[in-house]
């Protein structure tokens, strides 16, 4: 027994003739909850379809708990392969109530048996005391839950969920996706989830895969995505922030207008090469004291902290958090300068944008 449930090894995937997923490799330990995150088609979906037994691989190897389902001209049937799905449209069946839905799968079970693992499934998801009612009556995000949990009945070695809180609002996405989590770690669950939204990437994954043009481009902890972006596009892709340019003093020192600042990390492009910056809004704070004023151009208020967008002297921009105490109107000038623990920066040449996402 592997304490790897899910192996990838240089999967490629193809619609007709077009390459969709490309030399994929990843592993999932078991227990592991993970996301692959990117803009609508990356081929992060496919991915998801081919670990299911949904689609054929044209290249490589898929592996679960350490037997072959899929390479090329093999694949284990989907029914075979002991994953459950949480789709995006919930998938419930309009004729069967709750239990009759959680219990889909637990056909083969006695009637006892089945009756305790729908009810102490519908426990652990939140949705007590609803057995009888039908998916009609129920809200979006019960309905969600109700596919969890037919998904978590059978007691899968895996779960894959397929953009599964796209169609809920914008605060219950959050709550339940942190609630997920807690369910599959509270269950020893293994799953992956498919999403285009990073902060659902980030709230469930233990780790992250950022797919682009059907590539895994960086697989790491949403920590390091965010402050360690292998490459220009994940830079641009996670978070927020803006780039400015600037010029390399030493391997780990970079000037830009705002000021000289030494980082964690050190490039070998060699002294006054020219190079773009990046800079998250945790990395500029207020500083009243300061000599460099910068112009805020717009704000937007969020609870404990506002994020400005602020012009520089040259005409750059910048974000910055304040404290929403510190509430400052369009036109104001404000002292600035840069905290900046982690150096991120990228050649000026080495530039490959993200799509809208």
């Amino acid at each position: 027994m592997t304490d790897e449930s899910l192996i990838l090894r240089e999967v490629e995937c193809h619609y007709d003739e077009r390459v969709v997923v490309r030399g994929l490799t990843l592993h999932v330990r078991t227990g592991q909850v993970v996301s692959l995150l990117g803009p609508s088609g990356c081929g992060k979906t496919t991915v998801l379809r081919a670990v299911a037994g949904f689609h054929p691989l044209a290249g490589g190897e898929v592996f679960l708990n350490g037997y072959l389902v899929s390479r090329h001209g093999f694949t284990v049937p989907p029914e075979k392969r002991r994953v459950g799905m949480v789709f995006q449209d919930y998938a419930l069946f309009p004729h069967l109530d709750v239990a009759g839905n959680v219990g889909f799968g637990l056909r083969d079970k006695p009637a006892a048996e089945k009756q305790r693992i729908v009810d102490e499934t519908l426990e652990l998801v939140g949705l007590g005391g609803m057995a009888h009612r039908y998916p009609h009556e129920l809200s979006g995000g019960q309905q969600q839950r109700v596919a969890l949990a037919r998904a978590l009945a059978p007691n899968p070695d895996l779960i894959l969920l397929d953009e599964p809180f796209s169609n809920l609002d914008v605060e219950l996405r959050e709550r339940l996706s942190t609630e997920v989590r807690d369910i599959f770690k509270r269950r020893g669950t293994t799953a992956v989830l498919v999403t285009h939204d990073q902060h659902e990437a980030f709230a469930l994954g233990d780790m992250v895969g950022v797919m682009h043009e059907g590539r895994l481009l960086q697989w790491d902890t949403p920590y390091n995505l965010y402050h360690e972006p292998g490459s220009r596009f994940v830079a641009d892709f996670i978070g927020q922030g803006v780039f400015l340019p600037g010029t390399l003093l030493a391997p780990d020192t970079v000037e830009t207008e705002i000021g000289v600042y030494q980082g964690n990390r050190a490039y070998d492009w060699g002294k006054g090469a020219h190079i773009e910056v990046l800079l998250r809004p945790d990395d500029i704070v207020p500083d009243p004291a300061s000599a460099l004023k910068a112009e805020v151009v717009q704000r937007a208020f969020k609870g404990a902290e506002i994020l400005y967008t602020l012009r520089l002297p040259s005409g750059g921009r910048v974000l910055s958090l304040f404290p929403s105490h510190a509430d400052h109107a369009i036109g104001e000038r404000v002292g600035i300068r840069v905290q900046a623990d982690h150096l991120v920066a990228f050649p000026l040449e080495n530039i490959t944008r993200p799509a809208s996402n």
